[in-house]
C-alpha cells in the first residue's frame, strides 16, 4: 500500500465466493470506509430486476461513493463482481482522477465450497444463489490488470492471512 496517498481497493469475483467477508476484513484493518454493489443496488432499487440499467446505476452511485472518499484523502474498499472489463477500468479511472492508488484483488473459491455457502446462507443483502454464480462464470471477462488473487476456499483465518501477506 501506498502510504502517501489514499488507496481504493476493488475485490473482484463470482458471486458467493466470499468478497465480503474478505473486503470486510480489509475495511476494518485499514479504517477504510467500504462500499457494496448488493447495498448500493438495494438501497436505489428496493425490490431489484438486476436489469442492465440497475447494474450500470448502481456502479455509477459505487464509484460516486468511493471518488468522494478518497477526494476527503481516505481509503476505500470496493465490494463488487466487476465482472466485466469497463467496470474494473471506470475503477482506474476514479483513482487516477483522484491521484489515488488502485489495488484489484480477485477472490476465488472452489466451485463446491461457493454451492454449500450459498446454499446455507441465511440473512444477507445479496440475493445470489448457485444458479446466479455459475451464469456469471461464464460471463465474466479476464483481468487484464495487475492484482492479487486470494483463495477463500479455506478456513476464514487462511483467508485473512492471505490478505495480511498479498493486500495490507
Amino acid at each position: 500500500m501506498d502510504l502517501d496517498r489514499s488507496t481504493l481497493i476493488a475485490y473482484c469475483g463470482l458471486p458467493g465466493v466470499g468478497k465480503s467477508v474478505a473486503s470486510a476484513y480489509t475495511a476494518e484493518q485499514l479504517s477504510a470506509e467500504r462500499y457494496r454493489s448488493d447495498e448500493v443496488r438495494k438501497r436505489l432499487f428496493p425490490d431489484p430486476e438486476y436489469s442492465d440499467e440497475e447494474t450500470a446505476a448502481t456502479y455509477d452511485e459505487l464509484l460516486s461513493c468511493a471518488r468522494s472518499e478518497l477526494e476527503a484523502d481516505r481509503d476505500v474498499v470496493l465490494d463488487a463482481t466487476f465482472r466485466a472489463k469497463r467496470f474494473r477500468a471506470r475503477v482506474a479511472a476514479v483513482a487516477s482522477e483522484v491521484d489515488a492508488a488502485v489495488e484489484y484483488v480477485l477472490v476465488t473459491c472452489d466451485v463446491d465450497v461457493v454451492r454449500n455457502r450459498l446454499e446455507s446462507r441465511t440473512e444477507t443483502v445479496s440475493d445470489a444463489e448457485f444458479e446466479q454464480h455459475l451464469q456469471f462464470k461464464e460471463a465474466f471477462e479476464p483481468i487484464e490488470r495487475d492484482h492479487v488473487v486470494i483463495d477463500n476456499s479455506g478456513t476464514l483465518e487462511e483467508t485473512y492471512r492471505q490478505i495480511d501477506r498479498a493486500v495490507l
